[in-house]
């Protein structure tokens, strides 16, 4: 039965419903469309619907998820709808058609068992007497963009265009287009609620305006990749085609020729057995795959990089031993100790021909030459050189590669390197090992392990190749400033070789030996336009640098050589000379003052040796007494460790008052106040407790400290003197403050080897095993020490039955 014949009829609707809540739709007037009821609340209404007149109210539930909705979780607006048909499911649940024939508005919810019954309110919507200009202009317009939108989506038909022409009122025109309107739950309901029929075909306009939009892009997007598909699919026929007529007229296939050219590189590779047979079974799977599969670029890349690997490629070593210490030699000044150690290895290599490649750290400050040595080296031996920098390297998988699985994977940095060098033999230099991150990608530092593992690198794994690969040929050079942030199990397996700063004769021999003729080349100029004096290069050694290394001083003598190049492109044709008296006019005021040598012996200085990042340096340090409660004030920017020192020297100095002329009970009304000057650089370290202790010493006997003698060594409650690091860059100190005479641990005898001879000539080391000994020397002679034994050392020998007979000294 149609609505109109409902309305011929003059069906009352009562004004008590069933009430059946709708999940998922808005149900329009004039609307027919089938449910699925399932739930005992609904299925409850629709049995009394159908029992009576068959009309009930459809109202749409706020939540879908609502099983059992409550009144405030259903729309207040809905629509009186009739059951045309019903359908009992196998399942329980029934199937209906049910068609909508006016609005609603619930005024009143009853509980009725699982269900609700609803007092009703008809709707009765204003009646459009006459349709104006606007409405008309506005009707076609609704009816033009669901006729587009329809178009975009290939639903046009002659029967939905006549449906839609057929509604003249505006009302209805609006409810038929925004039932068929995929809209949101809130903005379907809001149209239903809009009562006037102009206003809600306003509404719908806008809305209709917005899936116009939507609906236009969409078609774009997918008139796109049906383009791309067309192609795609239009491409493999063309080809699949063009191979067929490639097959007819006999020419060969560029696919299989592929194949062919990938299989002889792999024989050609003589690759290990176990990796060849991984490289062909990789080829296989590449065979049996189409062109254009995704997997199949990736399994290309893998054996592009398997068959450029230089598995069984060697270069021959030079083993002329003359000619590698020649060019070694000609590279680098002095560094006897690593030149030694490369001629050894050479010596080997030439008597056993397999052996494994030797893994060495240089470590010493910037500028030495660390990087630059490796190069030499290779240059030296005939072999490759390739180098990777691991300052900043936080990942593990830049050690050991990406697995396939990752887009963009790729072999580790070592594989890199070697593929790069093009032999499996060359010189790799691993730079700024002390550098090495970590964080949640892994420990890169721990990845090297088995890299600088003589004893594993034969049979290096990398994730990428997923084969082993032999690293026991090559010869692996790490570099480092600092020994001490490098993993522990890492420095074991690392011969560690230390190549302290220079002195400032070997900087001056480095600098004309090298530095300036290469300068002089990069700057376009020769020794026809500039002379640098010796006089003027320890200038700049002494008042413009302050480094072990000769990085800064190349800086400063390029300076000079670009000022002299634009006299040159000036016009300029003499010969320019660099002297002590005009290097200022080239490199403008000095950028560091020497440390001003000790005028006369003083009482409570004494004169420390410190070594530094940039070489050795003069720590005078100051100590003086005051009357006070017995604290012991220290300065100077010290760190934890020299502060120790200080309170160790103390303590030491009030055991020995005794034998010093000391009053006893002076830490009772005496401050003491050790000063170490330049106070604004951090100093730390052990090796300044003798000097502090000789300060203490001198500041309360009155005794002045000798002027020309600089000490260093660590010191023990007991008095003994343990050693230091840093001797060299010390003396070499000592020498520039024009100081000879240096006290240092008697267990620091065999560092001095490392002098060069031509220091040791100028200086004379005096050893020293207790702190007493230094005393003796370094205070000024004639104000002789009090020979008191200590009561301690007394009591101490009456404890081991010795009889105490006349005052004795303690032992050295």
């Amino acid at each position: 039965m149609s609505r109109e014949e409902l309305q011929k009829e003059q069906v009352e609707i009562p004004e008590i419903l069933p009430l059946l809540p709708v999940r998922d739709i808005v149900v329009f007037s004039y609307m027919i469309l089938p449910l699925f009821v399932g739930r005992e609340g609904s299925l409850q209404a629709i049995n009394e619907a159908m029992a009576s007149n068959r009309l009930i109210f459809l109202a749409t539930q706020k939540r879908a998820s609502d099983e059992d909705p409550s009144a405030d979780d259903i729309y207040r607006v809905g629509t009186v709808a009739m059951i045309m048909k019903t359908l009992r499911l196998p399942d329980g649940r029934v199937k209906i058609l049910v068609q909508g024939l006016t609005k609603g508005v619930i005024r009143e919810f009853i509980r009725v068992g699982a269900g609700y019954r609803v007092r009703v309110e008809k709707v009765v919507e204003p009646e459009v007497k006459e349709i104006s200009i606007e409405v008309e202009a506005l009707m076609r317009n609704v009816k033009e963009n669901s006729e587009k939108i329809l178009n975009l989506k290939g639903m046009a038909s002659p029967d939905v265009m006549a449906i839609l022409d057929a509604v003249h009122e505006p009302g209805r025109l609006a409810d038929l287009v925004a039932s068929n309107m995929k809209l949101r739950i809130e903005e379907a309901q809001m149209v239903l609620e809009i009562f006037d029929p102009v206003e809600r075909l306003r509404k719908v306009n806008e809305l209709l305006h917005r899936e116009l939009e939507v609906s236009t892009m969409q078609a774009k997007i997918q008139s796109q990749a049906k383009e791309e598909m067309s192609k795609t699919q239009r491409d493999y026929f063309l080809r699949e085609q063009l191979r067929a007529i490639k097959h007819e007229l006999g020419e060969t296939d560029e696919r299989a020729e592929e194949i062919n050219e990938l299989r002889e590189k792999i024989a050609k590779a003589k690759m290990p057995p176990e990796v060849e047979k991984e490289a062909l079974k990789q080829l296989n799977r590449l065979e049996m795959m189409h062109p254009d599969a995704a997997e199949a670029s990736i399994v290309r890349t893998y054996l592009d990089w398997m068959v450029e690997l230089p598995w069984s490629y060697s270069t021959k070593d030079r083993l002329n031993i003359a000619k590698v210490k020649k060019v070694l030699d000609e590279d680098h000044y002095n560094l006897e100790k690593v030149k030694e150690r490369i001629l050894e290895y050479l010596g080997v290599r030439k008597i056993k021909r397999h052996m494994k490649g030797p893994i060495l750290c240089f470590v010493g400050p910037p500028g030495v030459g660390k990087t630059s040595l490796g190069r030499s080296i290779a240059r030296a031996l005939g072999r490759k050189f390739t180098r990777i920098s691991l300052g900043g390297v936080r990942d593990e998988a830049e050690i050991r590669g990406h697995r396939r699985t990752y887009i963009g994977a790729l072999p580790g940095r070592i594989i890199q390197g070697i593929k790069q060098a093009g032999s499996n033999n060359p010189v790799f230099m691993l730079d700024e090992i002390d550098k090495v991150g970590t964080d949640f990608r892994g420990d890169p530092s721990a990845a090297l392990l088995e890299v600088l593992d003589p004893e594993q690198n034969h049979a290096f794994s990398d994730h990428y190749l997923n084969v082993p690969f032999d690293l026991s040929k090559v010869m692996f050079i790490t570099t480092a400033n600092l020994i001490d942030p490098i993993l522990p199990a890492l420095k074991d397996r690392m011969e560690i070789i230390e190549i302290p700063g220079y002195s400032n004769e070997e900087k001056l021999r480095i600098a004309q030996q090298f530095l300036i003729p290469r300068q002089l080349k990069e700057n376009g100029i020769t020794e026809k336009d500039l002379v640098i004096s010796e006089e003027a290069i320890l200038q700049i050694i002494s008042h413009y640098t302050r480094e072990s290394g000769v990085r800064n001083l190349e800086r400063e003598i390029a300076a000079i050589c670009r000022k002299v190049a634009r006299k040159k492109a000036e016009g300029y044709r003499g010969l320019t000379r660099v002297t002590r008296a005009n290097l200022h006019k080239f490199l403008g005021v000095p950028k560091y003052l020497p440390e001003q040598e000790q005028e006369e012996n003083e009482v409570g200085v004494a004169t420390g040796l410190a070594w530094t990042p940039h070489g050795g340096e003069v720590l005078y340090v100051e100590a003086t007494v005051m009357k006070g409660k017995g604290n012991l004030t220290i300065t100077g920017h010290l760190g934890d460790v020299m502060k120790e020192s200080a309170h160790a020297a103390l303590s030491y100095a009030r055991s020995r008052a005794a034998r010093w002329g000391i009053d006893e009970n002076f830490y009772a009304e005496k401050d003491v106040h050790v000063h170490v000057p330049a106070g604004a650089i951090p100093k730390d370290g052990p090796s300044a407790g003798v000097t502090m202790t000789t300060a203490i010493v001198s500041a309360l006997t009155g005794i002045p400290v000798r002027k020309d003698v600089a000490m260093t060594g660590e010191i023990t409650l007991r008095g003994r003197v343990l050693p230091v690091g840093g001797l060299k860059e010390k003396a070499l100190a000592a020498l520039r403050a024009k100081i000879h005479t240096v006290i240092i641990p008697e267990r620091n005898k065999k560092d001095l080897e490392e002098i060069p001879k031509h220091i040791r000539k100028k200086l004379k080391f005096v050893y020293a095993k207790h702190m007493d000994e230094i005393l003796e020397i370094a205070l000024v002679e004639g104000a002789k020490a009090k020979r008191e034994t200590p009561v301690e050392e007394a009591v101490g020998k009456r404890r081991h039955g010795a009889r105490v007979v006349t005052p004795a000294a303690p032992p050295a």
